[in-house]
Order: C-alpha cells, then sequence, then structure tokens
C-alpha cells in the first residue's frame, strides 16, 4: 500500500483525492524555462507529487535572479551554478519521490522534440514569444497541452491551450503579445510572478487530475498594482493560423539564423555551434588573454582587451556579454573562439 501521507493535505481536497494523486504520479510535466515562472511552477508540482519533473534551462543564476526565482541562493550565484542544474539540486531535496531531470541546455527547433516523449502536458517558464511560438507549434503537433504564462511589471497572464479544444498562442497572439516590454526593462514585482505561476500549475493539476469540467477555459490577465483583473474566453481557433488552423508548425522550422540570438534586455548575444565544448581546453585557449572562471557547467573568460565577457557551455552556446549588436558579437567570437 502506498504511503500518501505527504500528500495527505492534498488528497483531502475531495476532486483530487486518492485517485487524482495517483494520476499525479503517473503524470509527466515538462517545463521549458527555469527562471522566475519556472522555479515557482516546479516547486509547485515537485511538492504535488508529479511522477516525473523534466525541465530545461540556457541560463545560469545572477544576483538579480534572488529577488523573484524561488529556488536559487548566493551561494548559486557565486558558483555561477546553471538554473537547471541548481534547480534540479534543490527540487531534489524537496521530494525523493518524484523523478526529476534537469537540462542545461537552449531550447530551439533542433533539440525541442527530443524532450516531449511522454509529456502530459508542457509549462511555459520562458520570458519571450521566440520561445513561446516554438513551445506552442511542439505542443499542437504533438497533440500535448501547454499552459502559457507571463509576468511583467505588475501585470500576470496564463491560460491553458489544448489542441483540437482551444485555439493555439499564435491565434491569441499573432504578433507576439509582450509589445517589447521585458522584466529586464520594466522590471517585474516578485508576487506577480507567484501569482501567474500558481495560475498556470493550478491548471495544470486540474487537467492531469481528471477534472476538466473545472477547467478555466479563458486567458487570464490580472495588474495586482492596479487592481485591474480580465478574463478573455479563448474562443475558437484563427483556419489561417499557421499553428493550429494550418498545420505548418514555422517556429520548428529550421533556419540558418536560428543559431545567433539576442538575449533581449541583456546585452547579451546567444551564438549556438554545432559542436560540444571541451571546458578544460578552452580555458587553457582564453586564459593568456582573459580572466577565467571554470565550473563544471560553464566557462566566464572576461576578456583583457575588450568589454565583453565570453560564457561556454560544454553544449555549444556561447554567451558574448557585454553588446546587443550582432555585429559586434560575431566578430569578438570569431577573434576568439573562431569556429
Amino acid at each position: 500500500m502506498e504511503d500518501w501521507t505527504r500528500y495527505s493535505r492534498q488528497m483531502l481536497f475531495k476532486p483530487i483525492g486518492e485517485n487524482g494523486q495517483k494520476k499525479l504520479k503517473d503524470s509527466k510535466v515538462l517545463i521549458i524555462g527555469m527562471g522566475a515562472l519556472g522555479t515557482v511552477i516546479a516547486n509547485h508540482l515537485v511538492r504535488a507529487g508529479i511522477g516525473h519533473v523534466v525541465f530545461c534551462d540556457r541560463d545560469y543564476v545572477e544576483k538579480s535572479n534572488l529577488q523573484r526565482q524561488m529556488l536559487f541562493d548566493e551561494e548559486d550565484v557565486e558558483k555561477y551554478m546553471p538554473k537547471a542544474a541548481a534547480a534540479e539540486l534543490k527540487l531534489k531535496k524537496l521530494n525523493s519521490e518524484v523523478r526529476i531531470e534537469g537540462h542545461v541546455t537552449d531550447i530551439n527547433a533542433d533539440n525541442v522534440e527530443e524532450f516531449i516523449d511522454g509529456v502530459d502536458i508542457i509549462m511555459d517558464g520562458t520570458d519571450n514569444f521566440q520561445t513561446r511560438y516554438l513551445i506552442n507549434d511542439v505542443a499542437y503537433k504533438y497533440n500535448i497541452p501547454f499552459v502559457y504564462g507571463g509576468a511583467v511589471s505588475s501585470r500576470g497572464m496564463s491560460a491553458l491551450l489544448i489542441p483540437g479544444v482551444t485555439p493555439c498562442l499564435r491565434c491569441l497572439f499573432p504578433d507576439g503579445g509582450s509589445g517589447g516590454q521585458t522584466c529586464d526593462t520594466i522590471g517585474v514585482l516578485a508576487p506577480v510572478v507567484d501569482i501567474s505561476a500558481s495560475m498556470q500549475t493550478i491548471e495544470a493539476l486540474k487537467y492531469l487530475t481528471g477534472n476538466t469540467e473545472k477547467l478555466r477555459g479563458e486567458l487570464a490577465t490580472f495588474d495586482i498594482w492596479n487592481n485591474h483583473s480580465y478574463n478573455l474566453q479563448l474562443g475558437k481557433r484563427r483556419d489561417e493560423c499557421d499553428t493550429c488552423g494550418k498545420e505548418i508548425f514555422p517556429a520548428l522550422t529550421k533556419r540558418e539564423d536560428d543559431g545567433v540570438t539576442t538575449l533581449c534586455g541583456r546585452e547579451t548575444v546567444q551564438i549556438l555551434l554545432k559542436q560540444k565544448l571541451d571546458l578544460t581546453e578552452w580555458d587553457g585557449r582564453l586564459s593568456p588573454v582573459a580572466e577565467t572562471k571554470k565550473t563544471p557547467f560553464l566557462l566566464r573568460a572576461r576578456l583583457k582587451e575588450e568589454e565583453i565577457t565570453l560564457v561556454i557551455f560544454p553544449d555549444g552556446r556561447v554567451l558574448v556579454q557585454g553588446t546587443e549588436d550582432i555585429s559586434r558579437a560575431k566578430t569578438v567570437f570569431s577573434k576568439y573562439i573562431g569556429m
């Protein structure tokens, strides 16, 4: 007989009960992004007893993250811990009964389909619509529900999108939904993140426990500073939508420029190589021209002749920090990495 003591208070909630708890144990959830939204979502899901939680994130922990990214601490900052690795360590301490997998990787059109095998629902923990469209397209291609969420300034929003039932994210936001505003340009309040991610999580729990009659069926938006809230009915899909109408799935189409991305508001350009990088080897190459610090997860190289820092990951990603100019980033990259 299962020992459900850990989940006893959750199971006392009749819509879940023992049957719902078993369904959660048998579920697999994929979280894309382990920043503000992702850490809250993962914390809730792991404590709730989801059987298998997988998450991916390309970034590492910085001091500015600690205001709202609940799984991280100052030691993670000092060690330049990748968010996925730091989160995995913390979450395994919370619940040893859950299978937890953190992947330090950039989710893109080349690899996103590698992570969806057996996934029951995908959670949005990202901060940009380029990646959200990618999640949206893979979710609708493989008929996997997708819980969208966003938080910026004092505003938040969330919606559960179900292939064949609701319109997709591209229907709701055909031209992107942020208006160019990000946490790095206009800030964000931590309670907004908690509320948005909690709303995402509760919709996931309803779906996974079979309580589909209680699903919101709306795009929920709110502003906790100005005391506004508004729910928009999801309506029907657009027949002209490239994702759920025409089933073209444009974000999954690989392009030659997919390897270079400006990280908005971060003064950082990411360059993605098609090969693995040996951190020890690159530490030796760059140490004569840079102040280097190597961890098991990444190599930071602050170039002596440039106001630029290179952050090198084993999976072939290089962050060029100190510029948002793609041309300059490529020039620096070519000069010091030359691949």
